[in-house]
C-alpha cells in the first residue's frame, strides 16, 4: 500500500467543495507525460495527487479501495497505450482489472465517473491537462464521496 495516501484525509475542510483525486501513473509514460506538463508550463487542477507506479499493471485493486476509504473523492490510472508497454502487457492487464473494479464500485454504490483509466504516453503532457481537469470538473459536480453505510443497513447486519 503506497504510503502517500495517508496524506490524502489530512487537511481542513473550508470553503467550497475542492476533490481530492489519487492518480496511479506508470513510470514509463503517464508519470512523464506529467513531468512534461509541468515543464511545459500547462495549467491543470491542483486537485491530484500522483503516485508514481512501475507499470499500471501493477496496481493492485486494493490500492484503489484504499484511495476511497482514505477520503480520496476519485482515482485516475494512467498508462502506456496498449502495444507500447515497457513490461510488454502490463497494461492489458490494468484494463482487465479496471473493468473489474468498475463493477465492483458499482456495487459499492461509488459513481462511474469518479473512477477513470487513460492511455498517456510520454509525449501527450497536453493530454495530462486535459484528462486531470476534466476529470477534476465531473468529480466537483458529483459533490464529496460519502461511503458511510446507513445506521439502520448497519443495524440490520449486526442483528442479522
Amino acid at each position: 500500500m503506497p504510503e502517500e495516501l495517508v496524506q490524502i484525509s489530512n487537511g481542513a475542510d473550508e470553503g467550497p467543495f475542492e476533490p481530492k483525486i489519487v492518480a496511479f501513473f506508470c513510470n514509463w509514460c503517464t508519470y512523464l507525460a506529467a513531468d512534461l506538463a509541468g515543464t511545459s508550463r500547462f495549467k491543470y487542477a491542483p486537485n491530484i495527487r500522483v503516485i508514481r507506479v512501475m507499470c499500471s499493471g501493477r496496481i493492485d485493486p486494493q490500492f484503489v479501495l484504499d484511495a476511497y476509504a482514505k477520503g480520496a473523492d476519485g482515482v485516475l490510472i494512467g498508462g502506456c497505450h496498449p502495444g507500447d508497454c515497457h513490461y510488454q502487457e502490463g497494461n492489458y492487464k490494468a484494463y482487465r482489472r479496471v473493468q473489474v473494479l468498475k463493477r465492483m464500485l458499482e456495487e459499492f454504490g461509488i459513481e462511474p465517473d469518479r473512477f477513470r483509466l487513460e492511455w498517456i504516453s510520454a509525449a501527450e503532457g497536453d493530454k495530462v491537462r486535459t484528462v486531470v481537469n476534466d476529470m477534476v470538473e465531473k468529480v466537483r459536480a458529483l459533490g464529496p464521496l460519502c461511503l458511510a453505510a446507513p445506521k439502520e443497513a448497519v443495524a440490520e447486519e449486526v442483528a442479522a
